[in-house]
């Protein structure tokens, strides 16, 4: 090897740097007195050397302890340098080692050939000490950089980790909030009597916005309600469940749509003047950004009168016993936009073999694999397809039309439904 030189100041820095974090270098050279001059240069450099005399000491030596960095010879008798480096590349190893190849060959097809073979860099024999203290540089630069991404990986994957746990555990929760929800509706089903009401809600989530279902509502009175929260996900669910406490079917009590008589029982109060309670109570008291669709009716299951305020919600439609179908409502304000809002009243009178559908915007609004919407036109169609079926077997069907319309892909939005249909015959108890 050539004589010393002086270093230039500005790697005199990186002298330090690799004092403070010293790198592990294997020099390969068939010639002892090689390895003695470079590895006296690395030394004095501040690294950690380890020499081995052949590819298959060197190979050894990696196993044992592997290097940072190698500086091997090409010319070697048995392995030569490209066997030594194909055979470094196998090598198992959790960080990359960097691969300097000290040759007297200096043809393009030489040099392309050693790159295949994996080495990173050379130096033309005989090695100039700051052309090799430069090269080493460059090399621990690439070094540090990959050391960086690895410590980044693992802190990354220990992140991921942590995220998985706390998702893990907050899928559960969710899991047992949406049974929560899910018994929100006590019953599915409910015979009256001479009227029958099904029910239907399908999250499109673990949890959802929207709520069904009814109350006892005097004597021979019930009161439906069918709700749609804005947004999706956990803050819906729990203003769907604080909701569900105002329409109470087992605390009449707690229950704002209906009023104490003087004889101790409980009568319906006028469906607007409910819906203008509500619309009070989340604007001044719940403190929320949510607002929510209603569908709120009170029915006389004797005369078949039912009285409706539509808040913002889905046209309930009426299907005649002849298979006619009646869009009733204007559609109205949400609730918990608009202070002082008015809500009107409309009705309609259910005769032997009518039904009433009250549905959600996740059914009318349900779309195809191209964005089309079900559309009303798509519900009376749907009604119309499915006029002979009745109670749960009917909402059952609808979700298999629906899943049809959509083409299997899941619901972008809660499904749910409240079928009442009206026979002649004896009033049960509600």
């Amino acid at each position: 090897m050539a004589g010393q030189t002086q270093l230039p100041h500005e790697n005199r820095q990186d002298l330090a740097d690799a004092a403070a974090t010293p790198l592990h270098v294997l020099v390969v050279d068939d010639s002892s007195l090689q390895r003695r001059i470079l590895a006296a240069s690395l030394n004095r450099w501040g690294f950690r050397v380890t020499e081995a005399a052949s590819g298959q000491d060197a190979l050894r030596a990696c196993v044992i302890d592997p290097p940072d960095l190698v500086l091997s010879d090409w010319m070697m008798p048995g392995m030569d340098g490209l066997g030594f480096c194909r055979a470094f590349r196998k090598l198992p190893r959790d960080d990359y080692g960097y691969f300097i190849l000290l040759t007297s060959k200096s043809e393009k097809d030489e040099v392309a050939l050693g790159l295949d073979c994996g080495a990173d860099d050379f130096l033309t024999k005989p090695v100039n000490p700051a052309e090799l203290r430069a090269r080493i540089s460059a090399g621990k630069r690439i070094i540090d950089m990959q050391r960086q991404v690895t410590e980044k990986n693992r802190l990354l994957a220990d992140a991921l980790q942590e995220l998985q746990g706390l998702y893990d555990a907050l899928d559960s929760d969710l899991i047992e909030a949406k049974k929560l929800q899910q018994s929100l509706i006590r019953d599915r089903f409910k015979d009256f009597g001479n009227a029958r009401m099904s029910l239907l809600l399908r999250s499109s989530g673990h949890v959802g916005g929207d709520l069904v279902g009814f109350y006892p509502a005097g004597e021979a009175h019930i009161g439906l309600f069918a709700l749609d929260v804005s947004g999706h996900g956990i803050s819906s669910a729990l203003m769907t469940a604080r909701l569900a406490g105002y329409l109470s079917s087992s605390s009449p009590e707690h229950n704002i749509a209906l009023s104490r008589t003087a004889e101790g029982s409980y009568a319906a109060l006028p469906p607007a003047h409910v819906v203008e309670m509500l619309n009070k109570l989340v604007l001044q008291e719940l403190q929320t950004e949510h607002y929510f669709t209603l569908l709120l009716a009170d029915v006389d299951l004797v005369s078949g009168r039912v009285v409706m305020v539509q808040a913002g919600h889905p046209h309930p439609v009426v299907q005649r016993r002849n298979g006619q179908q009646e869009v009733l409502g204007k559609g109205g304000l949400p609730v918990g936009l608009i202070q002082d809002a008015v809500f009107e009243e409309f009705e309609c009178t259910l005769t032997a073999g009518d039904r009433l559908l009250i549905l959600s915007d996740g059914v009318v609004e349900c779309p195809d694999p191209q964005h089309a919407e079900l559309g009303p036109e798509g519900v009376a169609a749907m009604l119309d397809r499915l006029r002979d079926l009745s109670g749960t077997a009917l909402l059952e069907a609808m979700i298999w039309h629906l899943t049809d319309h959509a083409k299997g892909e899941d619901f972008p939005d809660d499904i749910s439904a409240i079928l009442l249909e009206f026979e002649e015959g004896k009033v049960l108890a509600p």
